[in-house]
């Protein structure tokens, strides 16, 4: 072919490849249509078959009850990378109501009547504004519900889902009262901030009973900090970083960093006129407390415990430290101690404490204890910390048929038990559920952790002296000062529990970054080879998920359960996942 000019010969050459690349693209098209006719036969065949092979009496059994723990695929829920669900978990038509209406629906509208309660909208949206602890966790507080309640069936998700919901109003009445109180918003010597103690997390709402009854007691860090790391694992890293960029070095407890850079960042609400604090349990809480005396600015009283806490020698100067703490509280408030408000909350307290050893004797003596290891223990130390509460009574009462039901119908709530384990030491607070993740995987029921046993002390108040020496006792056995730094014969008290409770596997906390603890490393070692006893150590640092992240905590014990037990899981989508960006 003649091409008269080469422009005419570009365009010829360019409709040619065109009209090529178009036949190619339809060809393609058609094989893909062809393709598609193929896969759709193949899997109407495939959908043909399972309808042939299906068993219909167990879909409906799977639908009314829930599937049986090898078939739930739990990990199959989980959004690639964050570990957060792709659609709830399918609970049988029962539970997956009650989750829906007794526990999603009823802690939602709860939680709104809790915030009415405790001062309304305006300072809850002031508080959620301002202070960063409350917009990135407590938003997301129905996720800690999903993750500590995972994989529950029948009593124990009622009974565990109640602990949650007492530690849920709790909190909420605790933040409202701060923002109330708060000087940025209600001006300086509001009447609330007038009658609020503030206090170290560690410092027992106990003490300040004598004043409830015209006053209230938030703890400092209590919200801000604790809480904040079982809800969203995130939140506090912020603040250890702020601790360290003063020049602190980053070696020393990152509980204490945190809750130090919360001040460093102006992150707490001015919410009282004065201040106690403690130095418990270490070191680390004695910096704290003096950078809280530097930021804040009030009236302090430093409250110290001993260190060997059960030395009788010392017995004398806790109770007047006790006595002195009362006296600073009169003086600078001009508020004097109600004795009678003190013995109507001690006795009250009491029946929670005598609850709390009925729940330890159905744990330690029978197979129909409802309740998970995480709902358990946070829930006792966040009720034995915070003192006597409404909540917390009526919280108690609604387990305590739960508990009665299981015992007399011989309820076991957690039927693929292979072992029994006792937690022990400090736990890891950005994953206190490792435990419900645990049984769902390996079968390994956390039946008692090391800091649900503080504070196990029952308050005399037939005369003033005999409540002064209970009170004392009771503040000494505070979480991590009983056991953790008491004294080795404290924290050897691990083989009593382990036979108390039945216990043939030790989950051992490594605080890789606690002095104390890293001191008797070894001679826990000797004693677990001597004895025989099967013990995991689970390396972490405290609310520091950086240092040991929680997926590498679940390859340590899948390892173990591997390589030392030579078990199988119970359900292997469980063993790897990455929930390195969820809450």
């Amino acid at each position: 072919m003649i091409y008269k000019t080469n422009e005419a010969k570009e365009i010829r050459l360019f409709s040619k490849g065109w009209l090529q690349d178009l036949k190619l693209k339809e060809a393609a098209a058609a094989k893909l249509e062809k393709l598609k006719a193929t896969d759709f036969k193949q899997k109407a065949k495939d959908t043909a078959e399972k309808i042939k092979n299906l068993d219909v009496k167990k879909t409906a059994r799977d639908f009314m009850y829930g599937k049986p723990h090898e078939e739930r695929r739990l990990g199959d829920l989980y959004i690639p990378g964050t570990g957060l669900y792709k659609h709830r978990e399918w609970r049988g038509v029962k539970d997956t109501m009650y989750y829906f209406n007794n526990i999603w629906l009823y802690n939602y509208a709860h939680m709104v009547m809790d915030i009415m309660k405790g001062g309304g909208l305006v300072p809850f949206l002031q508080g959620t504004l301002r202070y960063r602890w409350m917009g990135q966790t407590y938003l997301t507080v129905m996720h800690w519900f999903d993750r500590g309640l995972e994989g529950t069936r029948g009593e124990a998700l009622r009974a565990s889902a109640w602990h949650y919901r007492g530690m849920v109003s709790e909190t909420i009445r605790q933040f409202m009262r701060m923002f109330k109180a708060d000087t940025r918003y209600n001006g300086e010597g509001n009447e609330v901030w007038k009658n609020t103690i503030s206090h170290d997390e560690t410092v027992s709402g106990n003490i300040f009973y004598g004043w409830r009854d015209r006053m209230d007691d938030v703890a400092l860090q209590m919200i801000p900090y604790f809480v904040t790391c079982h809800v969203n694992n995130h939140t506090v890293l912020n603040y250890i970083d702020a601790a360290q960029s003063i020049g602190l070095p980053g070696d020393p407890c990152p509980m204490c960093q945190a809750e130090a850079g919360i001040f460093v960042l102006n992150d707490v609400p001015d919410y009282s006129p004065v201040v106690v604090t403690s130095n418990e349990a270490c070191d680390g809480s004695v910096g704290t407390s003096i950078l809280q005396d530097w930021f804040l600015d009030r009236p302090l009283y430093a409250m110290p415990q001993p260190m060997r806490y059960d030395d009788p020698l010392v017995q004398k100067h806790c109770q007047e430290e006790i006595e002195g703490c009362w006296r600073f509280i009169e003086e600078q408030t001009g508020q004097k101690m109600n004795w009678d408000e003190y013995v109507r909350h001690a006795e009250a307290f009491n029946k929670l404490t005598e609850f709390e050893h009925e729940k330890w004797d159905v744990a330690a003596n029978t197979d129909y204890y409802p309740i998970t290891g995480v709902a358990q223990a946070l829930y006792r130390i966040y009720y034995s910390q915070d003192g006597d509460r409404d909540i917390w009574h009526f919280v108690d009462r609604k387990v305590k048929r739960i508990i009665e039901k299981c015992v007399t119908q011989k309820i076991n709530s957690f039927p693929k038990t292979r072992h029994r384990v006792i937690a022990w030491s400090c736990a890891p607070l950005y994953y206190s559920h490792w435990c419900t993740w645990a049984y769902n995987c390996w079968g390994l029921n956390c039946i008692i952790n090391m800091d649900s046993l503080m504070f196990d002390q029952m308050l005399r108040t037939d005369t003033y002296e005999h409540a002064l020496e209970d009170l004392t006792w009771f503040n000494e056995k505070a979480p991590m000062r009983a056991m953790a730094v008491g004294g080795h014969e404290h924290i050897f008290k691990l083989w009593e529990y382990m036979e108390r409770f039945n216990c043939d596997m030790v989950m051992m906390y490594d605080q890789l970054q606690c002095k104390g603890m890293q001191g008797v490393h070894g001679m826990f070692e000797d004693e677990f080879r001597k004895r025989n006893i099967h013990a995991i150590w689970l390396p972490h640092a405290l609310p520091d998920k950086r240092t040991v992240s929680r997926r590498e905590i679940r390859q340590i014990i899948n390892d173990y359960m591997f390589t030392v037990m030579h078990e199988e899981p119970l359900d292997p989508t469980l063993l790897d996942f990455d929930d390195n960006d969820s809450w």
